[in-house]
């Protein structure tokens, strides 16, 4: 017997509304009215006769039908947009040197670079992570083609490709002593984290003392998730066992962190496709981060 075929557009619809957690959300990002994405994802359970999602008034989550689902339907994603790159645009290929900031969605990033390598199996990325400003100077040294780091100075450099909150992290078990100087876990100059967070605390006449210096941020997080005391990073750094700090009066407000990409006019034909890639990858992160 002959099953009916599975048409690419409604799982595409399908997988948004899951990423996103909202139908108004996966609209956005499959440009499409939201009552056609609702449309699809009707006509995708009648296809397969098994209800994907639990809808109620308030909440919308996935049945087992729909997580067994979604494991297949971003495999099939994946190969339809593989092959339809393979047929319609030049093949990239040669070996692109790539600079990664540390600052760059660190939960994310292996999942992201694995991908990036399914779909583009003819480039090979020579990989250097590390602090932005070292990034940024083997970058001016010629030593990178290519550079994602953080955006700051009175200058800043590139095009930014991704944007997060700062906030105040620390221990899961650490408790509020405002009789006491704040103890702050910090990374050496020159660095913007650390400049921030001081002025930050200087604007409320926060007191203030370096309780652990580090030399990369894996060593802030976990000398913060040890105890140690409070940082100041993006939010993508919290991490089992912290906790973000709400206290805006003695830890205040913070500004938005930027990431941004160097290279475009270096390594035009490498850069190009990794820049396509993460722009589409991450506008589907900030749908899923605005609708939790």
């Amino acid at each position: 017997m002959r099953h009916p075929d599975l048409e690419i557009d409604l799982l595409r619809a399908f997988v948004a509304v899951a990423e996103t957690g909202s139908f108004t959300a996966a609209a956005d990002v499959v440009h499409r009215s939201q009552s056609a994405v609702s449309q699809k994802v009707l006509r995708l359970e009648e296809i397969l006769g098994r209800r994907v999602f639990e809808r109620t008034s308030r909440t919308l989550g996935l049945t087992p039908d729909g997580e067994r689902l979604l494991v297949a339907a971003r495999q099939m994603l994946e190969f339809n947009d593989k092959l339809m790159r393979e047929w319609r645009e030049p093949p990239a290929s040669g070996t692109l040197r790539l600079g990664v900031s540390e600052d760059f969605i660190p939960g994310q990033l292996p999942k992201l670079l694995a991908r990036f390598g399914r779909l583009y199996p003819g480039v090979h990325i020579d990989l250097m992570t590390g602090l932005s400003c070292t990034l940024l100077e083997a970058y001016d040294a010629n030593r990178l083609d290519a550079v994602i780091a953080k955006r700051s100075g009175a200058h800043p450099r590139g095009r930014v490709i991704w944007r997060e909150p700062l906030v105040w992290l620390a221990s899961a078990r650490y408790e509020l002593d405002f009789t006491r100087p704040a103890r702050l876990v910090m990374l050496a100059p020159p660095c913007s984290y650390r400049e921030m967070m001081i002025a930050a605390l200087d604007s409320v006449r926060r007191e203030w003392t370096a309780a652990c210096t580090a030399s990369s941020l894996t060593g802030v997080q976990a000398a913060v998730a040890g105890g140690l005391g409070v940082t100041l990073l993006g939010r993508s750094f919290l991490q089992e066992g912290m906790q973000i700090l709400r206290a805006p009066d003695l830890w205040p407000a913070l500004p938005m962190t930027e990431v941004s990409v160097l290279g475009e006019e270096r390594a035009a034909d490498l850069v190009q496709p990794l820049i396509t890639f993460l722009g589409e990858s991450l506008a589907l992160r900030d749908e899923a981060c605005l609708a939790a």
